[in-house]
């Protein structure tokens, strides 16, 4: 069973890898990235140079990096390609930039690429609800190419350096830490920003408006501020200030946080949360002044370690980013809300999860998907979360905190397949999980259980049956109920469609519970 569920993750994390990322990224590694950007109120044309420092993994005579051609006024014209003062021949079609560049093995060079255009995704240039101008990128999951020369893939991490020349009425924030600001003239300010770890392009980014700028508190030396319109300022500050205890508890529960701040900035971003990797773009209708926001915070910031630092290998294991964030966001609210809180929160994506299931019986891992946009789905999320709390039920708590700190200490600042997290937890908790991650990963659907039950003589019968057309293998808690409230909590392990199992029981039991402290995914008929 190990060999048939390795082959089987290999074969899924490669097939949809293959297809458009694998030779490149087994070819060429991106260290640094530093975009000079110039943002203007003139137009929606953005003017940039982006050098890109290159490793070369293998003897090249070519390569690529992701960037959209203008077309109908949309996309990037670029203007030259220079390394080393010379100009680097290239070609540009469609989304792709070929530099005819030859390189051995292990060498380096800096390429510059200096380009202009109107973005038609990726940077969002619009105006906010208040009218007033913004520009903020929105990268994921592979639309930074539509301004920025990049590999657009997860797994090609680098360091990233901003330097935003703007009118002065914005202020810009930018990914890790400031390093300048200068006025250039009574108009014009440069902003410099700069992450010190790697990130994955999805979750680097600028966003450049009017704001109200608030220091929300420090956490272990981590700096929290809110970005936020200046006509939601005491609204705004009000609210994300509830980054501050999610972070002291994401950091005292899963380890320390991988970059130099954390700002919350309300934005224009379609989503309703984007966790750009230190400063997190929320859609501008979260500020309320009424706190509301509590859950869609916690998750984003869960997607510091999970997502940003703990990165998905390939886009079709993205439940290794939003299933964390996912179930973290309820842990974080068990803690504050309690158990209540936590159960009804999983049962209500339980049934989510089965509604989508109706829909799609489709695989959590599933390279069928092209179009990524349609990853976030309900299996990435809330079928994602419910298989870290079975996993954790599986385990156990203790084994279950030690495995995720393992993980996320052996993947920050890397990435990471669902066969590594497998292996982490096999390893923390001395059990073999390939059973578990193949059925409830690898493979659509979940239980739809049947309990049928009678007494006689002393002896309660269960016959379970199981209607769904894949096989699953589960242990199932039952709480057997008598007229006088007292319970009996019993385990049977069922492993067949039909089943029948047989307990000793006193007196007739006045109901029989399944599952009744919610840890199994499963619909019940």
């Amino acid at each position: 069973m190990r060999h048939l569920l390795t082959t089987l993750c290999l074969l899924l994390a490669t097939s949809a890898f293959a297809q458009k990322h694998y030779d490149r990224l087994a070819a060429i590694d991106i260290q640094h990235y530093r975009f000079e950007l110039t943002l203007t109120d003139e137009s929606d044309k953005i003017n940039g140079i982006a050098t890109i420092d290159v490793l070369f993994k293998q003897d090249v005579s070519s390569f690529q990096l992701d960037l959209k051609k203008e077309n109908n006024g949309k996309g990037m014209k670029v203007l030259t390609v220079m390394s080393d003062n010379k100009k680097v021949p290239f070609a540009h079609e469609d989304k792709k930039l070929t530099l005819n560049y030859t390189a051995k093995a292990g060498d380096r060079a800096k390429i510059l690429v200096a380009y202009e255009g109107v973005p038609e995704t990726g940077l969002i240039i619009s105006k906010n609800k208040y009218g007033d101008r913004t520009f903020f990128g929105d990268n994921w999951p592979d639309r930074g190419h539509h301004w920025l020369p990049i590999v657009d893939h997860p797994s090609d991490k680098a360091t990233v350096e901003w330097i935003v020349t703007a009118p002065s009425h914005y202020q810009v924030i930018g990914n890790g830490r400031l390093k300048e600001r200068t006025n250039i003239n009574a108009d014009i300010t440069l902003t410099h920003w700069q992450s010190e770890v790697v990130l994955p392009t999805k979750v680097m980014v600028i966003g450049a408006a009017r704001f109200a700028i608030q220091e929300s508190g420090e956490i272990y030396d981590i700096s929290i501020s809110s970005w936020v319109y200046p006509q939601d300022r005491e609204k705004g500050f009000y609210d994300y200030a509830q980054a501050v205890p999610v972070m002291d508890w994401f950091i005292n529960h899963v380890g320390p946080y991988p970059y130099a701040k954390l700002a919350n900035v309300q934005s224009k971003t379609q989503f309703g949360g984007m966790e750009n990797a230190s400063n997190i773009f929320y859609s501008e209708k979260s500020v309320t002044g009424n706190r509301t926001a509590e859950g869609l915070i916690a998750h984003e910031i869960a997607h510091q370690w999970f997502g940003n630092s703990a990165s998905e290998a390939n886009w079709h294991h993205a439940w290794l980013s939003e299933g964390f964030a996912t179930y973290f966001t309820n842990l974080y609210m068990e803690q504050k809300y309690g158990r209540e809180n936590f159960v009804g929160r999983e049962k209500e994506q339980r049934e989510q999860i089965i509604a989508f299931s109706k829909q799609q019986r489709v695989p959590i891992v599933n390279p069928a998907i092209e179009n990524y946009m349609n990853l976030l789905n309900t299996n990435s999320y809330q079928k994602g979360g419910w298989v870290l709390h079975m996993l954790r039920k599986k385990v156990g708590d203790e084994n279950f905190w030690k495995g995720i700190q393992t993980y996320y200490d052996q993947y920050k600042l890397s990435n990471a397949y669902t066969e590594d997290l497998k292996n982490v937890f096999e390893g923390v908790s001395g059990f073999s999980l390939d059973q578990f991650f193949e059925q409830w990963v690898m493979q659509a659907g979940q239980p739809e259980l049947k309990a049928d039950w009678k007494y006689k003589g002393k002896k309660l019968t269960v016959n379970f049956t199981q209607s769904q057309a894949e096989d699953f293998i589960f242990d199932l808690e039952v709480d057997i109920v008598y007229e006088d409230g007292r319970t009996e909590r019993k385990t049977v392990r069922l492993d067949r469609k039909s089943q029948e199992w047989t307990v000793d029981a006193k007196e007739k039991p006045a109901k029989i519970v399944l599952d009744p402290d919610t840890w199994l995914l499963f619909e019940q008929k």
